[in-house]
């Protein structure tokens, strides 16, 4: 039997729609076994972030080691960093153990508002961990930050696109979903060379805490399976949009989403064709 491994390096999320738990249910669903290692603890729920805290890097440093002596990973995937000296801690990590398939979901603020990396951490992560990823995820804020410019037109996306492969990510997807004036969501994905652009209708909902996350997990988990990076995008996006479309409602703020919906469509497809 081929085990497929991914191993997640996010904070926890009390509330279960962000964070590992949000990449280890995306990583079940997608029939990958799933690892962690976590680099803060938050307490959080639908309205908001009530806490924050952050583990020691040795406390990092020792997960990632006990990882890679014994269950190396197929495909990583970066979360909720925090600080300067967690991120240069798993990027010594990750060249150490050898890790390929890097993604990057560069967290930076949750979706109440409240801070989840440290200012002077942005730069950490553009000189340390972007040259080794395979695929960045930013949303448009975090692109923006990034890329050093506002976005606000396709054009502006491509490129924010382009100025973040510069920093060394092979692949960088620039998610459409924080844009606004328009009925239909597009997502960018740049490969150094060429534009891919994926559309899907905009959602009216709240409940999409933890998107970001359940996204680059998806994808995570489907580079881990041995799929390109272009095939893996694409999953990633029909994982979310199902997700967010068969919302589970719970919460009084900002619910999370749906992370069984995905490979319920898919069983369902599967009955009607039988």
């Amino acid at each position: 039997m081929n085990v497929y491994k991914a191993l997640t390096i996010a904070g926890s999320d009390s509330g279960g729609g962000a964070g590992i738990q949000a990449d280890l249910k995306t990583f079940q669903e997608l029939g990958v076994y799933g690892m962690s290692a976590l680099t803060a603890v938050t307490a959080q729920n639908t309205l908001g972030v009530q806490g924050v805290y952050p583990l020691e890097p040795e406390a990092v440093a020792r997960q990632l080691d006990s990882v890679g002596e014994d269950l190396a990973p197929d495909a990583v995937k970066t979360g909720m960093l925090f600080s300067g000296e967690i991120i240069r801690t798993v990027a010594d990590k990750i060249r150490q153990y050898g890790w390929s398939n890097l993604v990057i979901d560069p967290v930076m603020v949750a979706k109440g508002g409240s801070s989840l990396l440290l200012r002077e951490a942005v730069q950490s992560l553009i000189q340390h961990l972007l040259p080794l990823a395979l695929v960045t995820t930013p949303n448009i804020p975090e692109a923006e930050i990034l890329a050093g410019m506002s976005i606000a037109s396709l054009e502006d996306c491509e490129e924010a696109a382009k100025r973040i492969a510069q920093m060394g990510s092979r692949y960088v997807v620039i998610k459409g979903g924080h844009g606004s004036g328009t009925s239909v969501v597009t997502d960018v994905l740049y490969d150094g060379r060429e534009f891919v652009y994926m559309e899907s209708p905009r959602i009216d909902t709240r409940h999409t805490h933890g998107t970001g996350c359940t996204y680059s997990a998806a994808l995570t988990a489907e580079l881990a399976k041995g799929h390109s990076a272009a095939e893996a995008v694409r999953t990633a996006k029909a994982f979310i949009r199902a997700a967010i479309e068969d919302g589970l409602g719970i919460g009084g703020g900002h619910g999370p989403t749906n992370h069984f919906a995905y490979g319920r469509r898919l069983r369902t497809e599967g009955s009607d064709r039988r």
